[in-house]
């Protein structure tokens, strides 16, 4: 039976980044892996990532896994195609409830098809946990102090400390996640569904997808980075901005959490130059939306190629209506 291990956590925690190196941990031990990745709007550097890591994975899109419960389960159907082992399932980084609306649900329904493992939340130990946070991490069955290179202390109690780049903590969080020893969905919230709404609501949501020629040949780094710097200076304050790069000869993600941090980096920093690019930025940002995609636009523009925008959406979350609550645990 495939198992379905959610892994939540807010913006810029390191979701992706865990996931993928549990990936490639359990990849190692002959398992087959799967990926779900999700957010209110399609095209996702996150989703690019897996994939270019060899990593099969789909996007949910449109809503969070609570309100596109029954995509999601499409998604986790159509990967079953690759006979994986595990599929991890990334929720959008706003998500509470996920407990009562997602957990309980599956278990319910879909529990002779898939075992649900305990949900991990993902907390970065540099970031205040705000309204939402706070309630991802009061509904975790398993809590992560992440980035623990940077952050070995972390201040709130935490069932491991994990490290995406150096990988400590990362096997032991897996062994744990995987041997069915903690109840999934053990914990239910009251949530105010107004107040949810409204913070989901407080920042502008961007995702972006084009293709860019370039006359001169340029590596990844060498787009995603001045355009991550250049919107960087320009923006008046940053929730999260993740941009990858992707050429014939390989790919880039660069990501921050907040202005004048120091990017985050993954990909082949030096692979060749390339005329042909390929673009994805996702921007949350305290900012008109409208406002968000004309700064992007003109960031882009400035880069000096020629661009082919195949999406491009600026928004604010719609009122979250999950297709069903559980009230109490299954």
């Amino acid at each position: 039976m495939t198992t379905l291990v959610l892994v939540g956590g807010y913006l810029g925690a390191g979701k992706t980044t865990l996931i993928l190196r549990a990936a490639a941990l359990l990849q190692a031990r002959g398992l087959r892996v799967a990926a779900i990745l999700n957010d209110q709007d399609t095209g996702l550097v996150d989703t690019r990532l897996a994939q270019a890591a060899g990593v099969p994975a789909v996007e949910v899109a449109g809503g969070c896994f609570c309100c596109r419960f029954g995509d999601l389960i499409d998604a986790a159907d159509q990967l079953r195609a690759f006979h994986p082992d595990v599929i991890f399932a990334e929720p959008a980084g706003s998500c509470i409830d996920v407990s009562a609306t997602v957990l309980q649900p599956l278990k319910a329904y879909h529990g002779d098809t898939y075992r649900v493992a305990p949900m991990t939340v993902l907390v970065d130990p540099g970031r205040e946990p705000d309204y939402l946070a706070r309630n991802q991490i009061d509904e975790a069955d398993i809590v992560c102090a992440a980035k623990a290179d940077n952050h070995p202390d972390p201040p709130f109690p935490a069932d491991f400390r994990v490290s995406s780049v150096t990988g400590e903590g990362v096997e032991a969080w897996l062994d744990e996640v995987l041997t069915g020893r903690r109840v999934a969905g053990s914990r239910i919230l009251t949530v105010d569904y107004d107040r949810y709404a409204a913070e989901e609501a407080a920042l502008g949501w961007l995702n972006l997808h084009a293709n860019l020629r370039f006359d001169d040949r340029r590596g990844p780094s060498a787009v995603a980075g001045p355009l991550l710097d250049a919107l960087d200076e320009t923006l008046p304050a940053i929730a999260h901005l993740k941009i990858f790069d992707q050429t014939a000869s390989g790919h880039v993600k660069v990501a921050i959490t907040t202005k004048g941090q120091e990017p985050n980096a993954e990909g082949d920093l030096f692979a060749d130059a390339e005329c042909d690019h390929e673009l994805v930025v996702n921007l949350r940002a305290p900012a008109d939306p409208d406002e968000l995609l004309v700064v992007v636009r003109r960031a882009i523009d400035a880069l000096g190629g020629a661009v082919e925008v195949r999406h491009a959406n600026a928004f604010r979350p719609a009122y979250p209506r999950p297709q069903h609550r559980f009230t109490s645990a299954v």
